[in-house]
């Protein structure tokens, strides 16, 4: 029998937060206990039903069982195009400047491998989504993480970087609205970044999943229609959150044709593509009007309000997002983030994600995920205040 070792680039992974929450709700669910998952952020709402419709009428098409192309359907990445206009004002050439996406996760994963040498620095925010680091790390680089601080509005201090690694950077990941602390991003603060990216040579990605998840008026801005931001960097979204389509596995990236380009290669030399037929039902999510986006978001305005509401009573501190559907609640005093974590799934039956695991700096913070109906919310609420901490 042969001896089977891991590469060094598994060895120096920690365990997959999310999975790792899998694994714990499992254990608690085998004791019979009824267990209210606030953790993973995965939309409880079907997909709107004409999607699958059109879905369901391009799978017949037979055109559509061949492989598709890497880049994705002319029409899908004109429907982007369109979507950006619309959305933001950016013009964007969809023959270079769009490319569709197996879902955002897997261009951020691939893109360190386009532009990252062994040796190079990627500024990566922390606490943040996991795969920042991870696919630095899967690139051979080296990750430097800037601290998003309450007292910085959960910003990076870019002043902060250090020198040595400012020198080596190639790379900047961002994501706003902010996964897990919610926090907001100003034109203001875009407009700074362009302009560090530009005087010391960085490639900006910015992560903008949560575009369509906001609330009380306000419209996240997107980072491409910040003056400049073509010329150093690139934006990934996704159809997963805003239209509730998660398990289609389904996004894509826009920006400079350059790093477009760059990602392309990867993706071309990786996979095959998107089965073209759920990127024409991508197409008709793109279409959807302001009254679906409206739904959703009163929908999970509602769920936050009644989570916030309980933790107030409970003198929990959190900050009444204004957009995601999470809400970064600070730990209470005597605990620190896994430990809360743990008390609320083995006491109360309630999943959240420890702040923690989405880094150093997210210690003393714990994220809920709106997620689940009102009224599973409100009973976990009295689940919290039955048990006590």
């Amino acid at each position: 029998m042969i001896a089977i070792e891991k590469a060094n680039r598994l060895k120096q992974l920690p365990p997959y937060l999310f999975a790792e929450l899998d694994r714990k709700k499992a254990e608690v669910e085998a004791r019979g206990i009824d267990v209210i998952d606030l953790g993973v952020g995965d939309p409880d709402q079907p997909t709107p039903q004409n999607i699958i419709d059109k879905l369901t009428e391009a799978a017949q098409n037979p055109g559509h069982h061949r492989y598709p192309s890497y880049s994705g359907l002319n029409d899908f990445r004109e429907a982007v195009s369109r979507w950006y206009k619309k959305r933001a004002g950016v013009d964007l050439d969809p023959l270079k400047e769009v490319v569709s996406l197996i879902g955002s996760k897997e261009g951020i994963a691939h893109i360190p491998l386009a532009f990252i040498n062994p040796g190079d620095v990627v500024l990566v925010p922390s606490p943040a989504y996991p795969v920042y680091k991870i696919s630095t790390l899967f690139a051979g680089g080296t990750p430097y993480e800037m601290p998003l601080l309450k007292e910085n509005d959960f910003l990076p201090d870019l002043d902060a970087i250090r020198g040595d690694m400012l020198a080596k950077a190639k790379m900047m990941f961002l994501n706003y609205p902010n996964n897990p602390t919610a926090g907001l991003a100003t034109e203001d603060f875009f407009k700074r970044v362009v302009a560090f990216a530009d005087k010391h040579n960085i490639l900006i990605c910015h992560d903008f999943a949560y575009s369509e998840m906001a609330f009380d008026g306000y419209n996240p801005p997107s980072f491409l229609e910040t003056p400049g931001a073509m010329e150093v960097g690139m934006e990934f979204h996704s159809l997963s959150k805003t239209y509730n389509m998660t398990g289609w596995r389904i996004g894509f990236a826009a920006g400079n044709g350059e790093i477009i380009s760059g990602l392309g290669q990867i993706k071309s030399n990786i996979d095959s593509g998107i089965f073209e037929a759920i990127q024409v039902a991508g197409i008709e999510a793109m279409r959807e009007d302001a009254a679906w986006l409206d739904k959703m978001q009163s929908l999970y305005a509602e769920r936050r309000d009644v989570l916030m509401v309980g933790l107030q009573k409970m003198g929990i501190q959190a900050r009444s997002p204004k957009a995601t559907f999470y809400v970064w609640a600070e730990v209470p005093k005597g605990y620190d983030s896994s430990g809360f974590a743990g008390h609320l799934l083995e006491n109360a039956g309630i999943v959240s994600t420890p702040g923690n695991g989405f880094g150093d700096p997210g210690e003393g913070y714990f994220r809920m995920a709106l997620t689940v109906s009102k009224e599973r919310i409100q009973e976990a609420v009295d689940r919290m205040a039955e048990v006590g901490f």
